[in-house]
């Protein structure tokens, strides 16, 4: 097999990784193409191409964290990950893994951590990499990456995210959610979401916010119900998605450009947290991005000629 081929073999796993590292899709497909130049630019083949691979990808996305992490103290707002619609990388021995690592709830855990515990913990966990091959990931000893694995451990436990298990539960859960949410249906929304809900909007200072942050079943139910409706009467549409592996939906405009996306956290029945991405440089991935601040003009002329 050739460098190519068996670079594009294991893209996948290089850009799960990647993004479980940074939370950005951007920044990984970045990370990616740069672990391709070099591989491309080595004259001497690995022994495994999986473990040099794995080891470049990840060194590549340490440094881009240290310097990304700057960058989101100084963000004005809330910060979400860019969200994911599919993950590119299956393992069926993993899936539990990888379902869990990839939730957007389990990814603003992972920012709590320190690059290298995050690394740490995203191969060993995750990817169930061996500690030899961690330890030239990192560029640490065994010994110090099983102590970085212990600290992540401890920090991802203590807030380790909860899910509706069964995925039925928590689709039929999104759609009387969003059926009403079109309806503005207060009481419908309130019976559905937990007394303590959060509602978290990340616009980043480049689109109106939805909601900075939101709480408490009543008040996120009468915004949600005001609000929608009206995108509505504008021809917003939406579509019903998986985000990050958890229930959601993108929002479009009339032209079918993106507007914004929901991602749902539920369990017991009920929505614990319901996050929007708004800023529109974490919705170009998906395809051509709507004017959010112009909808938020028309939503207002509608709401006053109601």
């Amino acid at each position: 097999m050739g460098k190519v081929e068996e670079f594009e073999e294991l893209r996948p796993l290089l850009f799960s990784i990647a993004y479980r590292i940074l939370g950005s899709v951007g920044e990984a497909e970045d990370a990616v193409q740069e672990t391709w130049l070099r591989y491309d630019a080595s004259r001497t083949r690995p022994v495994s191409a999986k473990a040099f691979l794995s080891a470049t990808v990840t060194r590549i996305a340490i440094d881009v964290l240290r310097s990304a992490r700057v960058r989101r103290e100084e963000y004005v707002g809330p910060w979400l990950p860019e969200p994911l619609l599919d993950d590119p990388y299956q393992d069926p021995a993993r899936a539990a893994e990888l379902a869990d690592s990839v939730s957007m709830a389990a990814l603003l855990l992972l920012e709590r951590l320190s690059p290298l515990e995050r690394s740490v913990f995203v191969l060993r966990e995750v990817f169930a990499f061996g500690f030899d091959e961690i330890a030239a990931a990192v560029g640490r000893s065994e010994a110090a990456c099983r102590q970085l694995l212990v600290r992540a451990r401890r920090h991802m436990h203590e807030g380790r995210p909860r899910f509706e298990a069964d995925r039925q539960d928590r689709q039929e859960l999104a759609r009387r959610f969003f059926e009403a949410l079109t309806q503005g249906d207060v009481d419908g929304l309130q019976n559905l979401l937990s007394a303590d809900v959060q509602l978290i909007g990340d616009g980043g200072g480049k689109a109106p916010q939805l909601a900075r942050a939101v709480a408490g079943a009543e008040n996120v139910a009468r915004l949600l119900a005001t609000v929608y409706p009206l995108m509505a009467r504008i021809d917003i549409t939406f579509e019903p998605h998986e985000v990050n592996g958890q229930p959601g939906a993108l929002f479009r405009d009339r032209d079918g450009k993106i507007l914004h996306i929901l991602a749902l956290d539920t369990l017991g029945g009920q929505i614990q947290t319901i996050r929007a991405v708004i800023n529109p440089d974490k919705l170009s991935h998906l395809g051509p991005v709507a004017d959010a601040w112009a909808v938020d003009q028309e939503v207002k002329q509608t709401r006053k000629t109601q």
